[in-house]
């Protein structure tokens, strides 16, 4: 058995040669075209989550260092409060202490006064209690 090369092998060959070029133009080029052009939106797609998440990263760290530093100036303000607030209790504390020696100094004095007043009152008042006593052991009408 020999090969034998005739009229329909020629045109078969035409046909699957002209089927492989319509084949080409008709699906592969399209499907081709189609799978790169999906190709290239993945890697856009792939790029700008890639870029994104470059962008949290930076935002995180900066946020952070924000974060940090509120934390530090809230721990300042916080120790010139306390330091003021302190500050402010001392002060008060020698206003009501020096209020409190003025109105210790002044009981002092009207009590001064009051004891002066008394002692020299002293000797009427020694005379009266006596007079009463002699009143009632003898009573009034003797003595005068």
């Amino acid at each position: 058995m020999f090969l034998q090369i005739d009229g329909t092998l020629i045109v078969q060959v035409v046909n699957f040669v002209l089927f492989i070029i319509l084949l080409d133009i008709v699906f592969l080029k399209p499907v081709g075209a189609a799978i790169a052009k999906r190709r290239a939106y993945i890697d856009g797609l792939k790029r700008d989550v890639e870029a994104a998440e470059t962008e949290i990263k930076a935002a995180h760290g900066t946020a952070e260092g924000r974060r940090a530093a509120a934390r530090r100036e809230a721990e300042a303000e916080i120790t010139k409060a306390r330091a003021a607030a302190q500050t402010e209790a001392l002060d008060l504390l020698a206003g009501y202490q020096s209020r409190a020696t003025t109105i210790v100094e002044q009981a002092h004095e009207e009590v001064r006064r009051e004891i002066v007043s008394v002692r020299a009152s002293e000797p009427q008042v020694v005379e009266s209690i006596a007079q009463s006593m002699l009143d009632r052991a003898i009573g009034p009408e003797a003595v005068a």
